[in-house]
């Protein structure tokens, strides 16, 4: 089972439009909902291969509950700590072109009663976890220091913990040293305080979050593949995609899809390539099934081009 901890859900509104004009009526060509947030969509994406998944995430107001009722929709087991502020509710406008634009709100402010409930239900939840995945912004309320907080509890109680976030949050929770973490390249770039030009950048950038504690780093760099770096060695993998729907929850269904294959080693990385592959060409933040993924269409290797020009460089 892998659970998901999601301190900063949302309810999903994506439009499918033409083009994006500003001062302009522009009419959607289509829309979803969805129940949003990082760990939300690592809890989909495994539920869509058919396997269990509980997620743990605050929910307030009537957005909390339409949350809710759409995940158990999907199958996915929740366990909501309930707050009193509403679940907040974001916005993604998909161009035809591949351009994303997403206004995406603060949330609720957890009060300190909230705060010991949500590290409850982990805990509680954690113990028939094969992994628990941290993914995601902190809302109000939360100090940066939250997620090492969790990923120090997980591994007093056995539990492997994988680690989706980024600012102050990802540097406190490196030193917990988490199994994984999963930044994309501006994730890193910040990270690191420098720019990532090429595919070597971003691989010192992966050996560095690893020096400050990381066990493990699986970087998504968008269409310039991902890599994997830990104990074992290096990897690189990439596919080819002919179009590009949307690439909302590509690199949350890539973690679910690292993690459903084991979570090491170059065959998890194949599988979160065919996952992140498969999920950008379907709407919205749909998570890829079964029949979406294309192992055929993955390349990993240990060569990595290190003097590949990142398309688009990271700062």
């Amino acid at each position: 089972m892998i659970l998901t901890v999601t301190p900063n859900p949302s309810l999903d509104r994506t439009y499918e439009v033409p083009a994006l004009h500003r001062g302009e009526v522009i009419r959607a060509t289509g829309e979803r909902m969805d129940p949003g947030g990082k760990g939300v969509n690592v809890s989909r994406a495994v539920a869509a291969a058919g396997r269990r998944t509980v997620a743990v995430l605050p929910l307030g107001g009537a957005p909390g509950a339409l949350v809710a009722d759409l995940l158990h929709a999907q199958g996915i087991e929740v366990a909501p700590v309930p707050v009193t502020g509403a679940t907040r509710s974001n916005i993604a406008l998909a161009e035809t072109d591949g351009i994303l634009t997403k206004i995406n709100a603060p949330g609720p402010e957890l009060t300190a009663a909230e705060r010991a409930h949500l590290l409850d239900a982990v805990r509680a939840q954690s113990r028939t976890a094969d992994w628990i995945a941290c993914c995601g912004s902190l809302p109000r309320g939360l100090a940066a220091t939250w997620y090492a907080d969790v990923v120090t509890r997980a591994h007093a109680d056995g539990t492997r913990i994988a680690l989706d976030t980024s600012g102050p949050a990802l540097l406190e929770a490196v030193r917990a040293r988490p199994d994984v973490v999963k930044p994309n390249a501006e994730e890193l770039a910040q990270a690191v305080g420098r720019p990532l030009a090429t595919i070597g950048d971003a691989l010192d950038a992966a050996e560095r979050l690893r020096a400050l504690g990381a066990r493990a780093v699986l970087a998504s760099l968008g269409a310039d593949g991902q890599l994997l770096v830990d104990d074992a060695g290096t990897w690189y993998g990439s596919a080819h995609v002919d179009t590009v729907r949307s690439n909302v929850g590509a690199g949350d269904a890539s973690l679910a899809g690292f993690l459903i294959a084991g979570g090491n080693g170059p065959d998890a990385l194949a599988s979160a390539v065919a996952h992140g592959a498969a999920a950008v060409r379907l709407p919205g933040s749909v998570m890829p099934t079964p029949a979406d993924l294309d192992p055929t269409a993955v390349t990993v290797t240990a060569d990595v081009p290190v003097d590949r020009v990142l398309g688009e460089p990271a700062v």
